[in-house]
């Protein structure tokens, strides 16, 4: 049940990532306001997956989910897709169904 809840919430979230609207998938200096509540939603988010990943580990079990969501959250730098285009890709892999299958020719899908 909480994996369900975790899952509704993360496409809720990256839905408005991709849009532009959230921030979900960077680690950035908290501001004041709505932006900073919203930064602590996105770290609650985090912390939800990690406490996913650590009860299905306990049970010998992966949560892809969780997995690629937390490997998208520690892609940074340049020369990686921007926040947006992250999210619209994971979202796209989610509802293909393609997530915890390796693609094809390459090591990551984005």
């Amino acid at each position: 049940m909480l994996a369900q809840t975790f899952a509704e919430q993360l496409m809720a979230c990256l839905d408005e990532c991709a849009r532009g609207t959230r921030t979900i998938l960077r680690r950035r200096i908290a501001q004041r306001g709505r932006r900073e509540s919203r930064l602590a939603e996105a770290a609650q988010l985090r912390e939800l997956a990690l406490a996913l990943q650590g009860v299905f580990a306990q049970q010998e079990r992966q949560n892809s989910l969780c997995d690629e969501f937390l490997d998208l959250c520690s892609i940074h730098g340049e020369s990686h897709p921007g926040e947006r285009k992250l999210a619209r890709s994971f979202l796209e892999r989610i509802e293909r169904g393609e997530v915890g299958e390796k693609p094809e020719g390459e090591a990551r899908p984005w």
